[in-house]
Formats: C-alpha cells, structure tokens, sequence
C-alpha cells in the first residue's frame, strides 16, 4: 500500500477517533467507571459492537456513492441535506465551544497560564492547521500524532494505578448490575455509543476520505479498514482510562465532582500524573475542535 494512501486512511480513522475523545469523553468514561466499576466493561465491548455496525454502514455509503452525507441525504429527499448541514453546524459549533474550554484547561495545568489565554493560543493552532498549504496531511499527521500521545500517557497512568484485570474481565462479559440500575446501564450504553459515533464524529473520517480521493466500490476494503480501525482506536482510549479510573476506585479513590478524570490522574500518578493530564485532556480537545472544524466546513461544502 502507498504511504499516501496509508497515512489518508490512518488520518481518517484518527480523526474520527480523536474527534469522539474529547473532555466529555474523559468525564463520561470516569463517572461511568466510578459508578458501575468492572461492569463498565460490557458497556464498552458492547458499543463496540454497535459502533462498528453503524461506522461500516457510514462510511462505505459515503465512499460508494462518492458524496458527502449532506448530498446523499439531499438526494433521498430535496431539503433534507440543508437540514442536516444545519444540525452538523449548530451542533459542532455548541461541542467545540465546551473543547475550546478543555484545551484552555489542559493549557492550564501544563503551562500554568490563565485558562482564557490557553483556549486563545489553542483556537490559533488549530486555524494554523486549517491555514497550511496542505492542510489535509498536517490533520493527519496531527491527529496520529496526538492520538498516541493521549493513548500512550493514559497506559501508564493505567499501569500506575493497578486495575484488577481478572474481575474487569470477567464483569465484561457478566455484569453484576442491581436488579433497579438496569435502565440506567442500558442508558450508559446508549450514551457512550452516541460519545463514539454520535453527533459529527463518524462523518469526520467519511468525508476525509473521499477528500483524499478515495471513492468507488475499488475502495471499500481500505474503506472498511480504516473505519473499523478508528472504533478500535476509540475503545482502546476508553479502555485504558477505563482500567486506569477501576484501578483508582478499588483502591478506595473517590473521584473529585468538578474534575473526575484529573482526580484519576493525580491520584495514580500523583502530582506527575495530574500533570500527565494536563497533556491528555489538551490533546484530546484540540484533535476534537479540528476534528469537529473539519466536519462543519465540509457540510457546508457541497
């Protein structure tokens, strides 16, 4: 395979990826760990399960028909692709003000500056990005970049906080859920599909492809590859900060409300493992303002 058409397919698979870890997947990882323990798990193997479905039906969709989904929906139905631009758009725009805000935090705890300046200088790479001649390799190589940065420090931070790997097997596959919390779990796993697939995310790494050029049936197999490789890539983060947050509640850590996946950090890693979030927390809301960015611009292309 070209490394051309390698790295457009791990760039679309790490752009979707990146795109669905953002601050709110950090917080919704760790309070859904705090609150179910070692049975999260089949929560996470089972939107696995229902990413894959949904991404694989997205993405090869889009690369047949060689259209963006605003022009496939305008197709089924005059109208409808305006309104699904506009749904993008607004909801883009309402997500990356809430990343803007992480970037700035992560800044925050990295550098020490006011979490206003942070989002500033944060908001001026990602216009950079957008900016560069070949704006397209530099998401790229950017998203890959920071996608291991954030899967890489959340390992350590997991193997810091010794997670009791036997029983978060076992509940992944048999939960142990009070007879009452049932449709509260079944809501975790709604809620964590929609914080994978939901929303701008899978249409990230859709259209990115088609960008790089690649459409037609003559593409499906790369197509299906790099979808499914992006789902594994977003349930690698959220298992690893999975078995990191059960490591820090089974040894009797109680997560902070305001911050709970910082208090997951700090309290496997210390004061070098809050700083460790800081860069996590940063790489994750910037790859997510890009991320979402990128999906706007490209509905509203057309």
């Amino acid at each position: 395979m070209q490394k051309k058409v390698w790295l457009s397919l791990m760039g679309a698979a790490f752009l979707m990826a990146t795109s669905a870890v953002g601050p709110g997947f950090l917080t919704q990882t760790s309070v859904f760990t705090a609150q179910f323990g070692a049975s999260f798990g089949f929560v996470i193997l089972a939107s696995v399960l229902l990413d894959i479905g949904a991404q694989l039906n997205i993405w090869r969709l889009i690369v047949v028909s060689k259209r963006r989904a605003q022009d496939i929906a305008h197709a089924v139905w005059p109208g409808l692709g305006h309104v699904l631009s506009f749904l993008v758009v607004s909801g883009g725009l309402a997500f990356n003000i809430g990343n803007v805000a992480g970037a700035g935090l992560g800044f925050e705890v990295l550098f020490g500056v006011d979490a206003v300046w942070g989002a500033v200088i944060s908001g001026l790479i990602a216009v950079m990005i957008f900016l560069s001649k070949e704006a397209g390799k530099v998401m790229d190589r950017f998203a890959v970049l920071l996608g291991f940065v954030m899967i890489g420090l959340t390992i350590w931070v997991a193997v810091d906080s010794h997670p009791p790997l036997g029983e978060a097997v076992v509940r992944s596959l048999v939960p142990d859920v009070p007879v009452g919390k049932w449709n509260v779990f079944f809501m975790a796993i709604v809620t964590v599909v929609g914080g994978s697939v939901g929303g701008y995310i899978t249409f990230a790494g859709g259209h990115r492809l088609l960008d790089a050029g690649l459409k037609g049936m003559e593409a499906l197999p790369e197509t299906n590859r790099s979808s499914v490789s992006g789902i594994i890539i977003t349930s690698v983060m959220r298992l690893v900060l999975f078995l990191a947050t059960l490591g820090v509640v089974s040894a009797g850590g109680t997560l902070s409300e305001s911050n709970p996946a910082a208090s997951v950090f700090q309290l496997a890693a210390g004061k070098t493992g809050y700083q460790l979030f800081g860069l996590v927390m940063w790489a994750a809301a910037i790859t997510s303002v890009v991320g979402a960015a990128y999906t706007s611009v490209s509905f509203i292309r057309t």
